[in-house]
């Protein structure tokens, strides 16, 4: 395994937009490639091969060092004169070799011939990346190339690499030298990628690749997909590599309105669908130059110059407008739509109604009713509304109309079945790729659902409030009611205080939640509950409904994110499980799963409901 070590996660976080631990070891060719090829040091052939375990000769190795070196964007298509007498000047590696006379990489035989068909060994391409490192010759000692090796494997510039000194190197070995390149320091103490990209800061002190910086840097556009857009694209796209919102897609998946970028080096496309629709309610810092803009209650920085324009004084959108953004990487507005030019359809849940403020367009403000909608992608938008029958809690479709977006509540059709271990099907229907779903209770916020979090669990009909199925048939949006149990908080209740006598019924509860003692009173009821785990239900952000006793389970061992029980049986533990220290005195002090598997401590785990009903483990204490 190599020991250079990446931060803000690998490639694949970048490609996938999913969140993953920094600092992740580099343990795979694919790794050292793609971060090559978003630098355009080496990059696969017409079909993206990389054809590792073929030799590489010395004018291919030439190429790649000055592609890593400071002259990389300098280099032209050919030269007035050839550099040697057997690189002539139509041959296509004659302006790299002469930028690598330019720069004192390379050398020729003692007949003065440069050889570019030849194999290079390992020696020969280390003293060249020696050189990029602002190694001279006179540096080492002793007979070449024994100093120029020892100087390789103290830099670790050796890692991956398996050919030896004399032996010809594979293109393979050629990848993982230029990579540890660039994680390595020349020889005023600068990590070389810093000094091919100083602006970036690519490279931090601890010696840490920000891949996502560099595959940023890497990536063109964006522009919107319309008709004929393929050829807006700078390269062949028939073995290009496509991701469609964060996942891995085909060309033909791409949809007109999409926001697409690219990347001619890495030979990748990334999409993104995602369209908001709403009153355009405010320009910042103003409509005559704006940088970000409100709509539906929501604000999101411009991304491009014709957004802008778009969205300014100058352009075609005005505060007051419908509009459609579409939204691109990192939610930048790339592009404005008028709402019946793109088809924007909204389902989630009433969280909120209330008198808000809007701009009017002329410097002052004005009042109306507003309705929040906690939506199915996870997001919460403000859309005025005129139905007063419309309440919190109830489930609706934003659809669009002339005079802007219309509220509609809607039913609760039913559906129930299981959800297969994949997490790709409920009962019979197929779950859309995108599907969007939220688990809520009352007014709660409601919680962004994934499907792997459903995989195994049986959902009746109480359980599902709402769904809809696209074109295809497939589930495309889910509103489930409580299925989960996410919303709801989880501690320990410390004291209990319960009177049912004659005409008085009373109760008292202090709990803990996250290290916070709260309490709980009810002058009516009597809720027969212990000291011990519990989940606290709200009926809205703010509001306990009533606290629930959790069920114990012995805990023989923990492995991989789960309690196996003395019995042998497998409970998943949740991903915001709370974990307490009991002391002999009865007392709690929170603390951390990582920390009481390090101790000598006696676990129970204790959970909401069982796993097939969307349970999970929520409590653990130790002892």
């Amino acid at each position: 395994m190599m020991k250079k070590r990446l931060l803000s996660g690998l490639l694949a976080a970048v490609l996938l937009l999913s969140t993953l631990p920094a600092a992740l070891a580099v343990s795979s060719v694919d790794d050292a490639a793609q971060a090559l090829a978003a630098l355009d040091i080496m990059v696969g052939d017409q079909d993206g091969n990389l054809n590792l375990d073929r030799v590489v000769t010395r004018a291919e190795f030439t190429k790649l060092a000055v592609a890593a070196s400071v002259m990389r964007e300098s280099v032209g298509d050919m030269v007035s004169v050839k550099p040697y007498p057997d690189v002539p000047q139509t041959s296509w590696a004659a302006p790299w070799v002469k930028a690598a006379v330019d720069l004192g990489l390379v050398q020729g035989d003692l007949r003065g011939n440069f050889n570019p068909g030849r194999s290079i060994t390992l020696a020969e391409g280390v003293t060249i990346v020696l050189r990029l490192l602002g190694y001279a010759d006179g540096d080492f000692t002793g007979m070449w190339p024994t100093g120029q090796m020892a100087q390789y494997r103290a830099l670790g510039l050796d890692e991956g690499v398996t050919c030896s000194a004399n032996e010809p190197m594979k293109r393979r070995d050629a990848l993982y030298l230029f990579y540890n390149l660039l994680l390595t320091k020349n020889k005023n103490g600068q990590y070389h990628l810093n000094t091919l990209e100083p602006t970036l800061n690519l490279v931090n002190a601890a010696g840490e690749l920000d891949q996502v910086a560099l595959v940023n840097s890497a990536m063109d556009g964006p522009l919107v997909a319309a008709r004929g857009w393929q050829s807006q694209i700078p390269f062949e796209l028939s073995s290009v590599k496509v991701y469609r919102n964060g996942s891995a897609a085909t060309l033909g998946a791409i949809q007109e309105q999409d926001v697409v970028y690219w990347s001619k080096s890495m030979r990748t496309l990334w999409a993104y669908s995602r369209k908001v629709t709403g009153t355009y309610e405010q320009a910042a810092p103003s409509a005559a130059n704006p940088s970000s803009v409100t709509v539906a209650g929501k604000t999101y920085a411009i991304e491009t110059t014709s957004a802008a324009f778009a969205l300014s004084d100058l352009g075609s959108y005005k505060v007051g407008d419908t509009v459609t953004l579409l939204l691109g990487r990192g939610d930048g507005v790339a592009a404005v739509a008028a709402p019946g030019e793109a088809v924007t359809l909204i389902y989630g849940m009433v969280s909120q109604i209330a008198d808000l403020p809007y701009d009017d367009g002329a410097g002052g403000t004005y009042r109306t009713r507003t309705a929040t909608i906690a939506a199915t992608d996870g997001n919460t938008y403000n859309y005025p509304v005129s139905n007063k029958r419309l309440n919190v809690g109830a489930v609706v479709r934003v659809d669009l109309t002339e005079d802007g977006p219309e509220i509609k509540a809607l039913s609760s059709p039913q559906i129930s079945g299981r959800v297969n271990a994949e997490g790709t099907m409920l009962g019979n229907y197929r779950l859309a790729g995108d599907v969007e779903i939220i688990d809520v209770y009352e007014s709660c916020t409601p919680v962004r659902v994934y499907p792997s979090r459903l995989a195994g669990v049986n959902l009746s009909r109480e359980m599902v409030r709402f769904y809809a199925l696209n074109a295809s048939g497939e589930i495309s949006h889910m509103i489930l009611n409580d299925v989960t149990g996410d919303m709801h908080q989880y501690g320990v209740i410390t004291s209990v205080s319960e009177v049912s006598a004659g005409l008085t019924t009373m109760s008292s509860y202090v709990y803990d939640v996250g290290g916070q003692p709260q309490v709980f009173n009810s002058d009516t009821t009597v809720y027969k509950l212990k000291n011990g785990p519990c989940m606290v239900k709200l009926e809205d952000p703010r509001t306990v409904e009533r606290l629930y006793n959790l069920t114990e389970l012995k805990v023989d061992r923990v492995v991989e994110g789960q309690v196996i029980s003395d019995k042998n049986q497998k409970y998943t533990i949740s991903d915001n499980a709370a974990v307490y220290i009991r002391d002999l005195d009865g007392d709690y002090t929170l603390s951390t799963l990582a920390h009481v598997l390090e101790g000598e401590y006696t676990l129970t785990a204790w959970y909401d409901k069982a796993e097939n009903e969307g349970g999970r483990v929520r409590v653990i204490i130790a002892r």
